[in-house]
C-alpha cells in the first residue's frame, strides 16, 4: 500500500505541477482573444459610426467612393508586393543548392536552417503578408494622387521647356512617381528577401574564394537588380520634369544651371541606367559579375560627377559672375507662371499720389460720407459682446466676431456679427450631469450684431452709450437682422464652432415634453422655454444596436441606459462647420474663418474651400502656414497636401452649413478650375453648380481671407514683372508688422472703400497695405472687391505710392499717435485712473478724395481706442472711448470720426449723416430715416406690410402650439408698427411745421 502510494505520488504531484502552467496559458489566450475582440469592435464601431455620419448629412457616396478607392489601392498594391516577395522567397528556396561544400560558414548556418525549415511555409506566408500590409497601407494613402490621375483634365497651357500640358505635372506626374517608387521598392525588398534565403541555404557563400553565387542565385539576383536599375532609369526620366518644381535659393523652377547642367546630366544618367539594366539582365547568359559591377560603379560615379560636381562647376564659374544676365529668362518664366498660378495676372495696378488736392471742408465732407470707417474692432469686441449680450452664463462668443454687410433701411451697412454658442463650462458644477450635458444643454441661440461704425439703423451718430450700436441683440431677439425676413427667424445653433462633443435630441412622441433648453429666462431653467430638434441631420439611435455602437464610441453607457434615449432620438456629433466641410469634401482646404450670416430667416455658416497643389510648373512655392499667419491667425491646419508648401490656389468652392439642421451644401465657384473639374468627376453630384446659389445667399458671400493673404504674400514680390528689377529687389514690398503685436504681420481688414478705376460707389473690400522691403513707410495700398454679388468681385486693386515721397506706414502712424501731445493729454484723462488701461484697436487705412480714374487722392488712417478696467475679472470688457485719425501729416483725436477729423483740420464740424442716391419714389437725395413725400410714405407702408406678415406668422405659430415663437413674432410685429407710427408722425410734424397745420389736414 505504502509502496503504491509512494509510486502514485509523483504522478499526482506532476499533475499538480503542470496545472498552473496550463491555467496560465489559458488565461493568456483568453486575454489575447479579449484584447483582439476589443480592438476589432473598436475599429468596427469607429468605421460604422463614420459611415452613419456621412449618411446622416447626405454624403454617403463620398464615404463609399473613398472606401472603394482606399480598399482597392490597398488590395492591389498589397497583393503585388506580397506576391513579389513570396514568389522570390519560394524561388530562392526551390533552387537552393542540394549539396553545399563543408566550411565553417555553412556549419554555423546549419542550426539556423534546422530551425527555419520546419516552419518555412509560415515564415514565407507571414513575411509576405506583413510586407504586403505595409505596402497596401502606404498605397491607400495615395488616394488623392490616384483619383486626380484617373480624373485629370487639361489646363489648356503648356510649359515652355517640355511643351507638355500643365495637367501632366498636376495630375499625372505624382502618380507616375509613386508607381516607379513602388516598383523600386518591390525590387529592393524582393532582392533582400531572396538574398537572405540564398545565403541561409548556401546559394551565396561569402567565405568562398570561388563561385560565391550559385547559378540560380546569380540569375535571380541579376533579374531583380536589372528591374531596380530599369526602374531607376524611369525615375531619372521623371526627375527631368521635377526640375520645373524644384525650389532653389533664387526661384522655384528651372534655372540656368538646371537647364545647362542638371537636365543634360539626368538624360545621360537615364541612358547609363538603361545600359546598366541590360548588363544585369545579360548576366543571365554571361554568368559573370564583372560587366554588371562595372556598369553599376559607372552609374554611381556618374551620379556623383554629373549630378553634383558638374552643376556646382557651372553655377560657380558660369552663373555667379553674371547671374542677373544668366538667370533673366528663367526669372521671367517664373514670374509669368507664379502670377498665373496665384491668379495675379489681372491685378489692376495704378499709381496713386497719396496726397489729396481737396480743401479742408471737402476733406471733412469726404470723410463723413465714407461708409467704411469701421470703428468696431472684432479682435477686441468679443469680450464686450459676451458681457453685454451673453444673456446667461452658458453662452459664449467663439473667437473674434466677423464682418459682414446687410442692406438696412436702404443703405448697405458693415455689421460685426457673432453667435451665442453653447458653453457648458458656464454651468454650475452640480448641474454638469450626463442628462443636462447631452440632452438639455444642446445648442446655442441667436445672433449678436453691431454696426461697424457709431451710427444706428437710421445712420445717426450714437455716442451716449458704452455699448456698441447694436444691430441685433437680446433674447427674444430684437434688431435689424431678424427683421430682414417676414417668414420668421430660427435662432437655434445646433451646429457651431463650440458645440458639445455629442448631443442626443428628439422626444418619444408629440405629447412628450420638450427638454432641450431653448430661450433662457434668467440664470436658471425656471420660466425658460424648451425645444425639440426636428432637423434633417443627425444619426437615429432608437435601436439597441446603434445605442451600443455609440456607447462604445463615446465610452458612455448612459446612451444605452438612459430613458432620455427613445425610439425617435438622434445623436448629433462632429458638428463644427469647418470639420463638416472638410469631411464631406476631403480634397478641399477649408478657410480657417467660417462666418455666420442670417439668410432668409436662418443662421447659415459660410465657408470657402480651396483647391491647391504644389505641382504647378515654374510657379513659386511658399509655406501655406507662413503666408496665412498674421496678428489674428497663427496659421492654418493643412489637409490637402502631405507638405505645407503650395504653388497654386483657387477659391473653387463656396460652402454653407445650416446652423440649425446641419445641412452641408457645396457650390462650385471657380468652375473653370481644372482641379475642381477633376474632383467633381471623382465625386459626382457632391458639388452644385454656381448657378444654383440662391440670390439671398450670394449677397453674403465674400472674398476669402486665406486666399487674399496668399495673394498678398506673393504679390509683394511678383508685382514686379521685369526680371532684372526682380533679381535686384529694387521694388520689393512686404506686409508691415501689426503696430499692436510685435513680430506679427498686420492682418487684412474688411472695409467699404473706393479706389481709382473702381466702381463709383464704395465697395465692400478686403484691404491691406505694403511697406518697402525692410522699411517702414508706405509703398502701396491693396484691396480686392469682396462682394460676391457684384460683377467686379475678385478684382485685385493695387495703388502704388511714389517712391520719392515718404508717406508714413502703419508703424510710423502709431508712433505719431504715441508722440502727439494733444492726443496724449486727452488720453491722460483715462490713464490717470490706475484701474483703467487703453487698448489700441485695428489701425485702418482708407483712400480718400478719390475722383474717377485720377491718381490723386489721400490716405486716411483711423484707429479706435478702447478703455478697459485692469484686472482678471470676467466682467471687464472694452468700451470704445476715442477715435484717432491721421490725414496727411496731421493727427487728431475725438469721440467720433467727425470730431477727430475736425481736430485734424482745425475746423468745427456738425455731424450729419451721408446722403443717399435718389430713391425711386422721390426726387433728389435724402438722409435715411428722414425721407419725405412719396419715399416716406413708401417706408411707412413697407413697415406696416412687414408687421402684417409677422402677425400672420405669429398666428400660424399659435395654431401650431409654438408659444415661444408666437411671442417673439408678435413683439417683432409690434416694434414694426411703432416704427411706422414714429415715421408717420415725423412726416406729419414736418409738413405741419412747413405748411401751417398741414399735418392735421393730411390726417
Amino acid at each position: 500500500m505504502s509502496g503504491g502510494m509512494y509510486d502514485d505520488e509523483p504522478e499526482g504531484g506532476e499533475e499538480l505541477r503542470e496545472e498552473p502552467p496550463r491555467r496560465s496559458r489559458a488565461l493568456l489566450i483568453t486575454v489575447v482573444i479579449l484584447v483582439a475582440l476589443f480592438l476589432v469592435f473598436t475599429g468596427f464601431a469607429a468605421f460604422w459610426t463614420e459611415r452613419l455620419w456621412f449618411s446622416s448629412v447626405g454624403y454617403q457616396e463620398v464615404f463609399n467612393t473613398l472606401l472603394r478607392t482606399k480598399v482597392a489601392l490597398f488590395l492591389v498594391f498589397a497583393l503585388l508586393m506580397a506576391l513579389s516577395v513570396g514568389v522570390n522567397l519560394l524561388i530562392a528556396y526551390r533552387f537552393r543548392p542540394i549539396f553545399r561544400p563543408s566550411s565553417p560558414e555553412q556549419v554555423s548556418l546549419d542550426r539556423y536552417r534546422e530551425a527555419v525549415t520546419p516552419i518555412r511555409v509560415w515564415l514565407l506566408a507571414g513575411t509576405s503578408v506583413v510586407i504586403g500590409l505595409f505596402a497596401g497601407a502606404t498605397a491607400s494613402g495615395k488616394w488623392r494622387e490616384y483619383l486626380l490621375w484617373r480624373n485629370g483634365t487639361s489646363f489648356g497651357k503648356e510649359d515652355p521647356y517640355f511643351h507638355r500640358d500643365i495637367g501632366f505635372y498636376v495630375f499625372d506626374l505624382p502618380w507616375l512617381h509613386y508607381l516607379v517608387d513602388f516598383l523600386m521598392a518591390v525590387a529592393v525588398i524582393s532582392l533582400i528577401a531572396a538574398a537572405v534565403v540564398h545565403y541561409l541555404y548556401g546559394g551565396i557563400r561569402l567565405q568562398s574564394r570561388h563561385d560565391r553565387f550559385s547559378g540560380p542565385a546569380a540569375a535571380q539576383l541579376s533579374v531583380l537588380m536589372g528591374v531596380f536599375v530599369l526602374a531607376k532609369a524611369a525615375d531619372y526620366w521623371l526627375d527631368r520634369f521635377d526640375l520645373l518644381n524644384e525650389s532653389g535659393s533664387l526661384i522655384t523652377g528651372v534655372t540656368y544651371t538646371d537647364d545647362h547642367a542638371v537636365l543634360p546630366a539626368r538624360n545621360i544618367l537615364m541612358f547609363i541606367a538603361l545600359i546598366c539594366a541590360v548588363l544585369f539582365l545579360a548576366n543571365l547568359v554571361l554568368r559573370t559579375w564583372l560587366l554588371p559591377s562595372v556598369g553599376l560603379a559607372l552609374l554611381v560615379l556618374s551620379s556623383i560627377l554629373l549630378g553634383l560636381v558638374w552643376p556646382g562647376i557651372v553655377q560657380q564659374f558660369q552663373v555667379e559672375p553674371s547671374q542677373a544676365d544668366k538667370e533673366s529668362p528663367y526669372i521671367a518664366k517664373n514670374i509669368q507662371a507664379t502670377r498665373a498660378a496665384y491668379d495675379l495676372e489681372d491685378a489692376d495696378v495704378r499709381p496713386y499720389s497719396g496726397t489729396t488736392t481737396l480743401d479742408a471742408q471737402q476733406q471733412a465732407e469726404e470723410v463723413r460720407n465714407l461708409p467704411g470707417i469701421r470703428l468696431v474692432d472684432p479682435a477686441l469686441i468679443q469680450a464686450t459682446f459676451e458681457q453685454r449680450q451673453q444673456v446667461t452664463r452658458y453662452y459664449t462668443v467663439v473667437g473674434a466676431p466677423d464682418v459682414d454687410r446687410y442692406r438696412i433701411n436702404g443703405l448697405d451697412r458693415d455689421v460685426v456679427v457673432a453667435l451665442r454658442e453653447l458653453d457648458q463650462e458656464g454651468l454650475p458644477e452640480d448641474s454638469k450631469n450626463w442628462s443636462n450635458l447631452h440632452t438639455v444643454y444642446t445648442h446655442g441661440y441667436g445672433v449678436i450684431a453691431a454696426f461697424g461704425n457709431q451710427r444706428d439703423r437710421d445712420n445717426r451718430v450714437v455716442t451716449s452709450s458704452d455699448d456698441p450700436v447694436w444691430a441685433e441683440k437680446d433674447i427674444p431677439p430684437q434688431g435689424e437682422l431678424t427683421d430682414l425676413t417676414a417668414d420668421g427667424y430660427r435662432g437655434q445653433v445646433y451646429f457651431g464652432e463650440n458645440s458639445p462633443e455629442y448631443s442626443i435630441v428628439g422626444k418619444a412622441s408629440a405629447s412628450s415634453p420638450d427638454v432641450e433648453l431653448d430661450l433662457p429666462n434668467g440664470d436658471d431653467e425656471s420660466g425658460s422655454t424648451t425645444n425639440t430638434y426636428t432637423g434633417a441631420s443627425g444619426v437615429e439611435v432608437g435601436g439597441l444596436w446603434r445605442q451600443l455602437l455609440y456607447a462604445w464610441k463615446f465610452g458612455e453607457p448612459n446612451i444605452v441606459l438612459s430613458g432620455r434615449v427613445n425610439q425617435n432620438s438622434k445623436i448629433l456629433y462632429d458638428r463644427d462647420p469647418r470639420k463638416m466641410v472638410e469631411k464631406v469634401a476631403p480634397w478641399l482646404t477649408v478657410d480657417q474663418d467660417p462666418f455666420p450670416a442670417v439668410v432668409d430667416g436662418k443662421i447659415v455658416w459660410m465657408l470657402d474651400g480651396y483647391t491647391t497643389t504644389d505641382q504647378y510648373p515654374l510657379a513659386q512655392r511658399g509655406s501655406f502656414e507662413e503666408m496665412t499667419s498674421d496678428a489674428r491667425a497663427s496659421g492654418n491646419e493643412f489637409r490637402t497636401l502631405p507638405t505645407d508648401e503650395i504653388n497654386y490656389m483657387r477659391n473653387a468652392v463656396k460652402a454653407t452649413v445650416d446652423a440649425y439642421d446641419g445641412t452641408v451644401t457645396l457650390y462650385a465657384w471657380d468652375e473653370q478650375d481644372p482641379l475642381l473639374k477633376a474632383w467633381r468627376s471623382a465625386f459626382p453630384g457632391t458639388v452644385k453648380d454656381k448657378a444654383d446659389i440662391p440670390e439671398d445667399l450670394l449677397q453674403h458671400m465674400r472674398y476669402p481671407e486665406d486666399l487674399f493673404k496668399v495673394q498678398r504674400y506673393q504679390l509683394a514680390r511678383y508685382h514686379v514683372t521685369d526680371p532684372n528689377d526682380f533679381y535686384e529687389s529694387n521694388d520689393r514690398w512686404e506686409v508691415p508688422d501689426d503696430p499692436n503685436t510685435t513680430g506679427k504681420l498686420q492682418p487684412p481688414y474688411r472695409l467699404s472703400v473706393r479706389t481709382p478705376g473702381g466702381p463709383d460707389e464704395p465697395v465692400f473690400s478686403l484691404t491691406s497695405v505694403y511697406a518697402p522691403y525692410r522699411r517702414n513707410n508706405l509703398a502701396a495700398f491693396v484691396s480686392v472687391d469682396a462682394d460676391a454679388s457684384k460683377s467686379d468681385y475678385g478684382t485685385l486693386r493695387v495703388l502704388t505710392l511714389p517712391g520719392n515721397t515718404q508717406i508714413p506706414g502703419p508703424g510710423q502712424i502709431a508712433n505719431q499717435f504715441g508722440s502727439n501731445t494733444t492726443i496724449q493729454n486727452e488720453l491722460a484723462k483715462l490713464t490717470r485712473n490706475a484701474n483703467v488701461r487703453v487698448l489700441n484697436g485695428n489701425l485702418l487705412t482708407l483712400p480718400v478724395g478719390v475722383t474717377d480714374d485720377s491718381s490723386d487722392g489721400g490716405l486716411l488712417y483711423v484707429q479706435p481706442l478702447y478703455a478697459v478696467r485692469s484686472g482678471t475679472s470676467t466682467a471687464n470688457y472694452p468700451v470704445l472711448q476715442y477715435v484717432l485719425v491721421s490725414l496727411g501729416n496731421r493727427s487728431g483725436i475725438g469721440t467720433t470720426v467727425a470730431e477727430a477729423v475736425a481736430d485734424v483740420l482745425g475746423t468745427s464740424l456738425e455731424e450729419t449723416p451721408p446722403t443717399l442716391p435718389p430713391s425711386p419714389g422721390g426726387g433728389g437725395t435724402q438722409p435715411p430715416g428722414n425721407n419725405q413725400g412719396g419715399s416716406q410714405e413708401a417706408t411707412v407702408v413697407d413697415l406696416l406690410r412687414r408687421a402684417d406678415a409677422q402677425f400672420k406668422a405669429a398666428q400660424q405659430a399659435l395654431q401650431d402650439g409654438d408659444l415661444g415663437k408666437y411671442q417673439t413674432l408678435t413683439k417683432r410685429a409690434e416694434r414694426l408698427v411703432v416704427r411706422a407710427l414714429e415715421l408717420a408722425q415725423q412726416d406729419g410734424t414736418t409738413q405741419g411745421g412747413g405748411g401751417g397745420g398741414g399735418s392735421s389736414s393730411n390726417g
